[in-house]
C-alpha cells in the first residue's frame, strides 16, 4: 500500500555522462561541471535521508494503530472495519477532488487486468484489516505483532511459491527457523496463532497483487479503488451489527464519535508517508524500517497491556527474530555484492 506522492528525485542522466565523454575525447574542452556532479550526488542523498524519515514515520504511525483502536472501544471490530472502509473512500475521494486526479481512476478502469487485480487487493486488504482489528480489541496485540514480524518470511517463501524464485541457502535456513518457531508456539504455548499466519498471508500476498499492479496505479487511486469495492462488504457488515447488537457510532460522546470518525485520516495518512519514503529510500532501508511497526506493537501487547508472555512464547519470538536476523543479514550482504560487482 503505497500512495503517490511527490516525483521521484531525478538521478544523473548516462546521456550527461556520454556527452561529457565524448566532447572531452574530441574537442579537450567540454567537461560535465564538477559542482553540477556534487550538486546532485548531495541531491540524492538528502532524498535518500529524507525518504527514510518518511518511511520510519509510516512504520511508527502503523506501531501505534493498536492503541487508537483501543480509544474507540466499546465499538465492535466489524463495525469499526466498515467505517473504516467508508471512511477511507471519503478521505481519498477529498484527495483526488483536491488535486484534480480523478483521470488516474478513469484511466485505470480502462485496463480490466489492472482493474481487476485491484478488486483482487481489495479483498485481502478487507481480511487483513478485519483480523487485525479483531486482534487488536480482543487482547491479542501481541499476536498482531507476530504477524507483520513474519511478513517479510512469508514474502520471501512467496518468491519462491508464486514467482518460481530461488533462494539462497540463508533465505532457506530463515524459513526453516521461522517454520520451527510457529510449532514451538502451536506445541508450547497450547494455541494455534491464526491471527499472526493470517496477517502475514494477507499482507504479503497484498504485497504481491501490488507489485504485479506496478506504478500504473498510484496508491491513492489504489486505495481508493480498493475501498469503492469494499462498500458492499461495509454495507452488510453495518446492517448485520445493526440487527444484532445495534450500532456505536455516536452513542459514546463527542469524543468517541470524533475519533471514529477520524480512522480514514488515520489509515489513509501513514500510506501516503510510505509512498514518500519509499520512492526515496532504498529497498535495504526500507526492509530495516519494517520492524518499527511489530516492534511497538509487542512493546504496547507485551509491557503497557500486560498480554501474557510464557517462556513458550519467548522462545518462538526468540526463534523468528533470529529468523529475521539471519534474513536481515543475507539481504544486506547480497546487496553490498550487487553494488560492488561490475556492470
Amino acid at each position: 500500500m503505497s500512495p503517490e506522492s511527490s516525483p521521484s528525485p531525478a538521478a544523473p542522466s548516462e546521456s550527461s555522462t556520454e556527452l561529457g565523454a565524448a566532447a572531452t575525447a574530441t574537442a579537450g574542452i567540454a567537461v560535465v561541471p564538477a559542482s553540477r556532479t556534487g550538486a546532485v550526488a548531495a541531491h540524492l542523498a538528502t532524498q535518500h535521508t529524507l525518504g527514510g524519515v518518511y518511511a520510519f514515520t509510516a512504520y511508527l504511525l502503523w506501531g501505534f494503530l493498536p492503541l487508537y483502536f483501543l480509544l474507540l472501544m466499546p465499538i465492535g471490530p466489524f463495525e469499526l472495519v466498515a467505517w473504516r472502509i467508508l471512511l477511507s473512500l471519503v478521505f481519498c475521494a477529498l484527495l483526488l477532488a483536491v488535486t484534480r486526479s480523478w483521470g488516474r481512476i478513469a484511466a485505470i478502469l480502462r485496463q480490466p487486468r489492472i482493474a481487476w487485480l485491484t478488486v483482487l487487493a481489495g479483498g485481502l486488504i478487507y481480511i487483513n484489516w478485519q483480523v487485525f482489528i479483531l486482534g487488536a480489541l480482543t487482547g491479542h496485540v501481541i499476536e498482531t505483532s507476530l504477524g507483520y514480524f513474519i511478513n517479510p518470511i512469508a514474502t520471501v517463501l512467496l518468491a519462491v511459491l508464486v514467482l518460481r524464485e530461488r533462494l539462497r541457502v540463508t533465505q532457506w535456513i530463515a524459513i526453516g527457523i521461522a517454520t520451527l518457531a510457529v510449532l514451538v508456539i502451536i506445541i508450547g504455548y497450547g494455541s494455534f496463532p491464526w491471527i499472526a499466519l493470517t496477517l502475514a498471508a494477507t499482507f504479503s500476498l497484498y504485497g504481491l497483487v501490488k507489485k504485479r499492479v506496478g506504478p500504473s496505479v498510484d496508491a491513492v487511486s489504489g486505495l481508493t479503488l480498493e475501498s469503492l469495492w469494499l462498500v458492499p462488504v461495509a454495507g452488510v457488515l453495518l446492517i448485520v451489527v445493526n440487527a444484532t447488537t445495534g450500532l456505536m457510532i455516536g452513542t459514546e460522546g463527542t469524543w468517541h464519535t470524533v475519533l471514529l470518525s477520524l480512522v480514514g485520516v488515520v489509515t489513509a495518512v501513514p500510506l501516503l508517508f510510505f509512498a514518500a519514503g519509499a520512492r526515496r529510500a532504498s529497498l535495504t532501508l526500507i526492509g530495516l524500517l519494517q520492524f518499527v511497526a511489530p516492534i511497538l506493537q509487542f512493546i504496547i501487547g507485551a509491557w503497557l497491556l500486560g498480554e501474557p508472555m510464557p517462556l513458550e512464547r519467548w522462545i518462538g519470538f526468540g526463534l523468528v527474530w533470529v529468523a529475521l536476523a539471519v534474513l536481515t543479514v543475507d539481504s544486506l550482504v547480497h546487496a553490498r555484492r550487487s553494488r560492488s560487482a561490475p556492470a
